[in-house]
C-alpha cells in the first residue's frame, strides 16, 4: 500500500509501518496545502491518508475522494503515543475502502 502520513504526525512514525510505501505530506512538498486540496492531490498518487485530525471526517465529502483514510486517536500526536497504535494501524491499511474513513485507538 502506498500511504501518505499528514503533517501533523511524526515523521518517524514512517519506519514503524513496514511492508507499505510510506511518505509524508512535507516530503511530497505539500506542507501547508488544505485538507481538501491535500485530497485530491494525494488519491492519484496514494492508497491511504493516515492522520490524527479528528474533524477531518466532518470537513470534507470523503465518498468523492479516491483514497482510503485513517484517523489515529491517541492521547496526543508525538511518536511514543502513537506507537501503539502501529500494530492495530497496519491490520486495518488494506481494509479501508476509498472514500471510507477507519478510526484507530488502543
Amino acid at each position: 500500500m502506498r500511504v501518505l502520513l499528514d503533517e501533523c504526525l511524526d515523521r518517524r512514525l514512517a519506519k514503524h509501518i513496514v511492508g507499505h510505501e510510506v511518505m509524508t505530506v512535507p516530503q511530497m512538498g505539500w506542507a501547508g496545502i488544505k485538507n481538501g486540496d491535500l485530497l485530491t492531490l494525494a488519491q492519484d498518487q496514494f492508497d491511504v491518508f493516515v492522520t490524527v485530525d479528528r474533524n477531518l471526517f466532518f470537513q470534507q465529502n470523503l465518498p468523492q475522494f479516491n483514497i482510503s483514510v485513517v484517523i489515529l486517536q491517541a492521547v496526543t500526536n508525538r511518536l511514543q503515543d502513537l506507537q501503539p497504535l502501529v500494530p492495530r494501524l497496519l491490520s486495518v491499511l488494506s481494509t479501508v475502502p476509498k472514500g471510507q474513513v477507519r478510526r484507530v485507538s488502543v
